[in-house]
């Protein structure tokens, strides 16, 4: 996803967002981003399980 930016294009996303939050808010939303990240691979793990698991169900109902 962020192989296109290089490092002098992160380092300039880095330095606008310092500049335009501010350094006290940058934790705050980085935490926030973090747990926004968190959240959608827990979720997205869970839907793929619930997948499996249903396909599964519905090849041995298929074999008996």
């Amino acid at each position: 996803m962020f192989s296109n930016i290089g490092i002098p294009g992160l380092i300039l996303i880095l330095t606008l967002a310092l500049i335009i939050f501010g350094p006290k808010k940058l934790p705050e939303i980085g935490r926030a981003f973090g747990q926004t990240l968190k959240e959608f691979k827990k979720s997205t793990r869970e839907l793929t399980e619930d997948v499996v698991q249903d396909l599964e169900e519905e090849k041995k109902k298929l074999t008996k």
